[in-house]
């Protein structure tokens, strides 16, 4: 037993792959989360936004303003959404994030255009998301040039090496386009999922394994009345963490609060409860506290990297959007990302 065997060792090594070919659940999560990330990672995660939605509000119809829009939708960034017929509807749109950008063709833009005078394009833009926007403003300078490929003819005596039109934009939310005013108000809804998902699997199962699930149950209580009670002291705790993020923010960041407090602290609820619902279902799984850790786990990855957290939510495939839209995290940093920085009210939310 002094020695080194190499007999023993090869014993040890088939004993833990044994253990874990029977651990099934722990087997599925170590072939399962390289599979998911290789596809949110390879796949779905875009710094580089495409079709992102745009209202054109145009007060000139004729052919450069047409070719200026469909060279906006071939260019891969802009997706021309229709039916827009006033700019008070494009602005609802814009403040409810339905649509990034307004663009404004003003009125005798093509007369001014043929006589050099450098019309003015306003562009309003949603810079919740400065990413999205940065990238997507750059490629509308790029458009710009592309009016010259219009002037033909006894025209192209317009064409200048700077664009012939001057684009005016107007960022929204977010003018100076900081990222901690994007990146803040969204922590507070990844703070609460992993909080709320995490500790209440394990707490749960925790109590499974030490045998006081059955001390509970077996006590003059309805198992309703275990669960609440298990749960309510998880709500406030996740109430504290809500009031902490937001002192953080204004006092901090000096992020501006336009809207409601209290209907900020109302739509919390819901989320809170959604997630605290996913640990009591990690926990009704589970067999011990390693497997509810590794299934939290397993449900927080995804819902960070698919919510525009990290990532420009319109930067992602359909696919992927779809999923994000499955996933409460992603409308809740919507709501929040609203209420806070665009003042958004319950009629907006709804």
């Amino acid at each position: 037993m002094n020695h080194f065997s190499w007999q023993r060792l090869w014993a040890i090594i088939l004993k833990e792959f044994t253990q874990m070919k029977r651990d099934r659940l722990t087997f599925a999560m170590i072939i399962g989360l390289p599979i998911i990330q290789l596809i949110l990672f390879g796949f779905a995660i875009n710094n580089d936004p495409k079709h992102l939605p745009t209202a054109i509000v145009t007060a000139d119809q004729s052919p450069f303003t047409r070719s200026f829009i469909a060279s906006m939708q071939n260019s891969g960034y802009f997706k021309v959404l229709g039916g827009i017929k006033s700019e008070k509807e494009a602005n609802r749109l814009l403040k409810m994030g339905d649509i990034q950008f307004i663009i404004h063709i003003p009125p005798r833009f093509t007369e001014k255009l043929i006589r050099g005078h450098r019309p003015e394009l306003l562009i309003e833009a949603d810079a919740t998301d400065p990413a999205a926007t940065s990238f997507a403003l750059s490629a509308v300078q790029t458009l710009g040039l592309n009016i010259n490929n219009s002037l033909t003819g006894s025209l192209r005596h317009l064409h200048i090496p700077e664009p012939p039109v001057k684009l005016v934009v107007q960022s929204k939310y977010n003018p100076e386009r900081i990222t901690q005013f994007n990146i803040v108000p969204a922590l507070l809804g990844v703070v609460l999922t992993m909080t709320m998902v995490v500790i209440t699997s394990l707490a749960i199962t925790r109590e499974r394994e030490r045998g006081t699930m059955e001390s509970l149950l077996a006590m003059p209580v309805q198992p309703l009345e275990v669960m609440l009670g298990k749960i309510i002291p998880y709500i406030l705790v996740g109430y504290m963490q809500v009031i902490l993020v937001l002192f953080a923010a204004a006092y901090i960041f000096h992020i501006p609060i336009r809207g409601n407090l209290v209907l900020l602290l109302f739509s919390c609820l819901p989320f809170i409860a959604a997630n605290l619902s996913m640990g009591l279902i990690f926990s009704t799984l589970a067999k011990n506290q390693l497997q509810a850790a590794q299934m939290s786990f397993f449900f927080f990855l995804p819902s960070i990297l698919l919510s525009g957290f990290m990532f420009p939510f319109r930067g992602m495939p359909n696919w992927a959007q779809w999923l994000g839209d499955i996933l409460p995290l992603t409308h809740f940093i919507a709501i929040v990302r609203g209420i806070l920085l665009k003042g958004n009210g319950l009629y907006d939310l709804i």
